[in-house]
């Protein structure tokens, strides 16, 4: 079983779009969006939930009132903010440090598991998707993407699926990390831009600590054809195949509204026949 991971060093490069597109193409599969903080491969998908998981990230704390004495002591040291004059803690402000619980004299305090968001295994018409949804101001994300990964690859062994597709999050964060993290393959979607280059850079540096074998793909490539040479440079100074270069299309934009993949929507255009040209190499790669 091998696993692909699709990344980019920043948001809005293509990342999404073009690993839905991949999902369409691939076969004997199962695909995780491991993009928790802002998931939307579901809105290409349509899935069909059929189990539901929450997540439980950190623990959260609450005030007994009955047990409270008002000395003040929470209010002091919580670094956050999160405990009011009035004795209540505001559970979106508090980040779980367990400061209050230790410090408060009478154990007014608990500090108890919190669900911070919840995780599904959903049925797509291009076979298995396990996706997340993290609640609005959690954190843990990497943690989140370790448990749906894991899952993931568990109904792969069990269903004898020889890939796992992951659409990661952009940049190079926890989430990256855990994203990134087994992969055999990673396919940096990267646009022809100052940032994009730059941003590469950092992402290339984080899949090669992990061992992670180095493919490219430059999105709207035609935007800027200088650029587009300086990305090909790049990438064979560090040994990463740019294993296709995507023109500018509006059916992008048009597939998404449609619900489809580019693939889909249009699937003799000339994006489409560079993603599966793009599909072939990395296949043969796997």
């Amino acid at each position: 079983m091998k696993e692909l991971v699709v990344i980019s060093g920043k948001g809005g490069a293509g990342k999404t779009s073009v690993l839905a597109a991949l999902a369409g193409l691939a076969q004997n599969k199962v695909v995780v969006d491991c993009d928790v903080d802002a998931a939307d491969l579901h809105l290409i998908f349509s899935p069909e939930v059929r189990k539901t998981f929450d997540f439980v990230g950190g623990k959260k704390a609450s005030i007994v009132s009955e047990k409270c004495v008002g000395c003040g002591r929470c209010v002091e040291v919580c670094k956050f903010g999160a405990v009011s004059d009035s004795f209540k803690i505001d559970p979106v402000s508090c980040e779980g440090c367990g400061a209050c619980y230790f410090q408060c004299p009478v154990s007014a305090i608990d500090f108890t598991p919190a669900v911070s968001g919840r995780w599904y295994e959903s049925d797509t018409r291009f076979g298995k998707l396990v996706h997340a949804r993290l609640g609005v101001a959690e954190e843990n994300s990497g943690k989140l993407v370790s448990e749906i990964k894991s899952y993931a690859r568990d109904i792969a062994e069990k269903e004898g699926c020889s890939l796992v597709l992951c659409d990661g999050s952009p940049g190079v964060g926890c989430a990256v990390i855990a994203s990134v993290s087994c992969a055999d393959m990673a396919l940096v979607v990267i646009e022809p831009t100052l940032s994009g280059i730059h941003d590469a850079a950092r992402v290339f540096e984080l899949a090669r600590r992990f061992g992670v074998t180095l493919a490219a793909c430059v999105n709207k490539f035609d935007l800027n054809l200088r650029l587009t040479a300086e990305i090909r440079s790049f990438c064979e100074k560090n040994s990463a195949e740019v294993v296709g270069e995507i023109p500018y299309s509006k059916d992008f934009v048009a597939a998404m509204n449609a619900k489809k993949t580019v693939v889909e929507f249009n699937p003799e255009s000339p994006a489409a026949r560079e993603i599966k040209k793009m599909w072939k190499i990395i296949s043969q790669k796997l």
